[in-house]
């Protein structure tokens, strides 16, 4: 369905496409996930299912516009059939966790960004941290050198608020479905390979941060396979110093979520936010 913006004309090469890949276990969280999508711009949803039926039957048809059943491939395959099964003439896309939320009016300003700037690749900002009650944790306000960063570092590019070109997606050939945990890195590392990534100075997505998120849950597992990817894309004059620096960097980014998850206060007291790194939702 369409929904009308003001300053946005109703057609669809100026929707969003956004693939929600959901279980269908958590209906509450996944409204509030869908009402935020509809109040962020103007968008065509597309949730990717086990059960399609159950998800037509409970939730409110007026807050997506296509289900499709889950392919049963893992995460990122879920999300690379939703991108497939958006209308062609949409050009614009990200997913969203269906326990996370977008920022109101963020769809229309990353539209717009990516309208200015047709070499762009993607655009990104910044990212609360939530959690289950929606109390906020800290706040990721990012900046342009989570570029540069994350070949190195922690990956700061906030996934859920960013908003991607989808004909360089298609380039890159989408997803790497044989990651499981942290294909957002390698993702946004091979589109910085054949485009720019554009930092806008706001925020644009809420992550919610719980216990029974497979993001806290699989987390040194989702180091462990960002460490992978950045060997992988390591240039040759810098891989003697690969072994050291990355034994160091995934003790800090583990000890920061562990701080995360402890206490809703100890995000400032720490400073996570200047080493955290914010993975993509795992349903």
């Amino acid at each position: 369905m369409c929904i009308p913006q003001v300053g946005y004309m109703c057609v669809r090469s100026q929707l969003a496409g956004i693939v929600i890949p959901t279980l269908g276990t958590r209906n509450e969280l996944l409204i509030q996930s869908l009402l935020s999508v509809r109040a962020a711009g103007p968008s065509f949803v597309a949730i990717v299912a086990p059960n399609p039926a159950e998800i037509q039957r409970t939730v409110d048809r007026s807050l997506f516009d296509l289900v499709i059943p889950d392919p049963g491939i893992g995460l990122a395959g879920a999300i690379n059939s939703g991108v497939e099964s958006l209308p062609d003439d949409i050009s614009f896309f990200n997913w969203l966790g269906d326990d996370d939320l977008l920022s109101p009016h963020s769809l229309q300003r990353t539209i717009q960004a990516l309208h200015q700037r047709p070499k762009a690749a993607a655009v990104f900002g910044g990212c609360t941290y939530i959690d289950t009650e929606g109390t906020v944790l800290w706040n990721n306000k990012s900046g342009s050198f989570a570029k540069l960063l994350m070949r190195f570092g922690p990956q700061l590019i906030p996934q859920p608020g960013a908003l991607i070109r989808r004909s360089e997606f298609d380039r890159i050939g989408g997803l790497n479905s044989q990651y499981k945990w942290a294909f957002d890195l390698d993702m946004f590392i091979r589109l910085s390979q054949i485009g720019d990534l554009i930092y806008l100075p706001e925020n644009l997505a809420s992550f919610r941060w719980h216990p029974d998120s497979l993001s806290v849950k699989g987390r040194t597992n989702s180091v462990l396979e960002a460490s992978r990817i950045r060997r992988d894309h390591y240039p040759k004059w810098l891989s003697k110093l690969f072994v050291p620096w990355e034994f160091a960097m995934t003790r800090m980014i583990l000890r920061a979520g562990r701080v995360l998850t402890s206490s809703s206060r100890v995000g400032n007291q720490f400073g996570i936010g200047s080493f955290m790194w914010p993975p993509s939702k795992r349903v």
